[in-house]
């Protein structure tokens, strides 16, 4: 795990929890104790955690263990027509016998319309997705352990995915809190965890995002461009934001809201 992906995950770590003891990171992260060690005392020295006896803690630790965001109800309403083209065209990528991710939001939930009568293996830590599909579909439905974030509607887990580490994914579908030049980027710490860790199973990672979010920013990166494969967007796409992704080799596929199929360009 490189550097700035390592000390992503530790900063996530404290904030989701008192203290992250250097054991936990080490497990998180793959890496030897001296590594996190100096991550920590690196870390600690720019200011961005606290190093405490047998690992490091957050500089300032939410009151409550809580998500970052609005609630699933109410981003589920925003861009509604987007979001249900940008799905549809999503489901056009999933073939029958493939295993996917398909990462909790509100934008991943509405692909569930579309995959009724497929037959694949699917992964999500969205307790909506789950339940719709083992009720709808004949699909093979994998969740991992954790906390069910009632609001958000997901399933985070503070300590890794056992589950996930050993679940094999052609493509992972994702939806973003924004996306920019500098990347894919999340509103919580706890999210950005879970979706660093399903990240490493799927050999292409699909963002689905409305053309909204390419306005939208937070602190926190998940990925750079570059481990983009596809983005899905509406018609509303900006031009630079078309030559953003075209730069970075990513490519861009536009839904049509207003029709069955959807206009595709390759960047």
């Amino acid at each position: 795990m490189h550097e700035t992906e390592r000390h992503r995950v530790i900063l996530a770590a404290v904030q989701a929890r008192p203290v992250a003891t250097i054991s936990d990171l080490v497990d998180m992260t793959g890496t030897s104790e001296a590594t996190i060690r100096r991550d920590i005392s690196a870390l600690d020295v720019q200011g961005r955690l606290r190093r405490v006896r047998g690992g490091a803690e957050a500089l300032n630790p939410p009151e409550q263990c809580g998500l970052v965001g609005r609630p699933f109800a109410v981003n589920e309403t925003i861009n509604i027509e987007a979001k249900r083209a940008i799905a549809r065209a999503a489901a056009e990528l999933c073939h029958d016998g493939e295993p996917i991710i398909i990462n909790g939001g509100t934008t991943t939930y509405q692909m569930v319309h579309y995959l009724t009568n497929r037959r694949m293996s699917v992964f999500t830590n969205s307790f909506g997705i789950a339940e719709h599909l083992l009720h709808n579909s004949r699909n093979s439905v994998v969740i991992p352990g954790g906390t069910v974030y009632r609001e958000q509607n997901v399933i985070l887990s503070p300590f890794g995915g056992v589950v996930a580490s050993h679940f094999y994914a052609k493509r992972m579908f994702i939806g973003c809190q924004g996306l920019g030049r500098h990347g894919l980027m999340e509103a919580d710490p706890m999210v950005v965890q879970s979706e660093l860790a399903l990240i490493n199973q799927a050999e292409e990672l699909i963002v689905l995002a409305d053309s909204s979010k390419f306005s939208g920013r937070s602190s926190l990166i998940l990925c750079g461009l570059d481990r983009i494969a596809t983005v899905i967007t509406d018609g509303g796409i900006r031009e630079e934001d078309r030559a953003m992704l075209e730069k970075a080799g990513v490519n861009l596929i536009v839904a049509d809201a207003g029709e069955q199929g959807t206009i595709q360009s390759v960047a």
